[in-house]
């Protein structure tokens, strides 16, 4: 018998209209993410962030992305604009996050920067996360880099927290990431653009198929034939004799 190990959940970032928002969804997306940073070429006017999580709110996660703002600030804006989850994209430390879930009851993701071995590490901090994603660190640039990092650094994760992978993903190397990793699931901003904020509908169903194409089967374990359990020391089991099957009459 064999199942099927499904494929990783998708997160597309950096959505600025409600149209590109429903392209997101309607290719299957888990997440889809508004960034309320205004530093970012990417930040989308909270009108129509409010207008994207009223509208599909029920079909897929809205996260609002934030970095280093004022913790009521983020509670504030979670609230008025009833977004679903929150990603905390700077240098926000684990009792913050930890208020904003508890305050919000939102799940929060807590994004790390990778350059080196000891920025995958240090994610261990943020244990009461719901999710844990790992970027590719460029100094002055939160996120949004169009870069990968070594993906191979991510194995010295110890956290059963899921994992999240972003930077630098599209449709051609996603596949490869996941993989490698095979993380809870991938994110992905540039890699679906036509240009900052703006998404191109073919990468984007593009890149949505090349992670659903991801799911693999995955062999069940078989039972251990009978000589096998024999040869491990197991008692031969003895069949009644009313179920021995009848002898045959000679011809």
């Amino acid at each position: 018998m064999w199942g099927v190990l499904s494929a990783p959940k998708f997160k597309i970032c950096g959505i600025t209209t409600l149209d590109d928002a429903q392209l997101a969804v309607d290719v299957g997306a888990w997440a889809v993410g508004v960034i309320l940073w205004e530093g970012s070429p990417r930040c989308c006017d909270p009108v129509q962030a409010e207008l994207i999580a009223r509208t599909l709110r029920r079909r897929a996660l809205v996260c609002g992305v934030f970095h280093n703002a004022p913790l009521a600030e983020v509670i504030q804006t979670i609230d008025a604009l009833g977004l679903t989850m929150a990603q905390l994209h700077g240098d926000e430390g684990p009792s913050y996050c930890d208020e904003v879930r508890r305050r919000s009851g939102v799940p929060v993701i807590k994004a790390g920067r990778v350059a080196e071995l000891a920025d995958v590490r240090d994610q261990a901090r943020f244990h009461h996360v719901d999710y844990q994603m790992l970027d590719t660190l460029r100094p002055g640039i939160p996120g949004g880099t169009g870069e990968t990092f070594d993906w191979s650094l991510a194995h010295a994760r110890r956290s059963k927290v899921p994992l999240i992978l972003s930077g630098g993903l599209h449709a051609g190397n996603v596949t490869a990431a996941i993989e490698e990793l095979r993380p809870f699931a991938v994110d992905v901003a540039s890699g679906t653009e036509a240009s900052p904020g703006v998404k191109d509908p073919e990468k984007v169903v593009a890149f949505a198929q090349a992670v659903l194409a991801t799911a693999v089967a995955d062999p069940e374990p078989e039972e251990p034939e009978a000589a096998d359990a024999a040869e491990e020391g197991a008692e031969p089991v003895a069949v009644p004799a009313d179920a021995q099957p009848a002898a045959e009459s000679p011809a």
